[in-house]
């Protein structure tokens, strides 16, 4: 079946106000950019999210929320996004804080069909005990906070339940897919995006190369087709940013060594 489609607007086209969300990335790494710009165009509103973070203040998920099309958030830490920070405090973006790990596993188990796990991430916080706020007043106080957790003791250790992530849909950026939707992951960029995947009931891949079924070898594919709906052609345009860049004055005499090619 050739899943590649014309365009990403068209991809996206059918996502609802009010649709649940997988988006992978970590930081700016791997992000479905060019979806997620097509996504901004369309219109769709109280999008219920799940991803690592919420991009930074003008790029990747932080165009809907600079936007305010992001009803709510699950997300493992807010990150350099000043405006996420901001619409949390003051009440407009419902959010729920989940250990990095515990997102992970809670994406991968949806994906499976494991309804719900035992972790000892958490045990003894406020992750156990609930009170974490989800959702804040505009004067500041808590409105909406977390519920506790079932415990059990397993070996002598308690561990907390926490239940599988799905999503409506999912949009995850690969760095080769071919036309069946098996994908491969550049290094790092591989991160949530084949959790995400997984996770969604439609599952919608951007690619900086499509390639024809049978060219990937079978043992190099990272995310089988069986849960990709969708496949685009990445927007080169709009390029790749980096989150943070930190770099140190080169030293005073440093000798530069001479490449391969340059020795005689």
């Amino acid at each position: 079946m050739d899943k590649v489609m014309a365009a990403a607007a068209q991809a996206v086209a059918d996502i609802p106000d009010g649709a649940v969300l997988a988006v992978g990335g970590f930081g700016l790494c791997g992000i479905p950019s060019t979806l997620i710009a097509a996504l901004a165009e369309t219109g769709a509103a109280g999008l219920r999210v799940v991803s690592n973070n919420c991009g930074v203040d003008d790029w990747g998920l932080g165009l809907l929320l600079r936007a305010g099309r992001i009803a709510r958030m699950t997300s493992s830490y807010v990150g350099e996004n000043k405006e996420f920070a901001r619409q949390y405090l003051s009440g407009e973006l419902e959010v729920e804080l989940t250990p990095q790990g515990t997102l992970a596993e809670r994406l991968r188990a949806g994906g499976t069909g494991i309804p719900a796990f035992y972790t000892p991430a958490g045990v003894g916080t406020q992750v156990e005990e609930g009170g974490l706020p989800w959702r804040h007043t505009p004067d500041g106080a808590v409105a909406v906070a977390s519920p506790p957790k079932e415990t059990r003791e397993f070996g002598g250790r308690r561990y907390l339940l926490e239940e599988a992530i799905t999503a409506d849909f999912a949009l995850v950026r690969a760095a080769v897919a071919d036309r069946h939707g098996n994908c491969v992951f550049h290094a790092a960029a591989r991160n949530f995006n084949p959790l995400c995947a997984m996770a969604g009931r439609v599952t919608v891949v951007e690619a900086e190369r499509i390639v024809e079924a049978g060219e990937l070898p079978p043992d190099e594919v990272h995310l089988p087709g069986v849960y990709v709906d969708r496949v685009v052609a990445v927007d080169a345009s709009l390029g790749k940013r980096v989150e943070r860049r930190t770099t140190r004055p080169a030293r005073t005499g440093a000798v530069v060594p001479r490449t391969g090619s340059e020795e005689k």
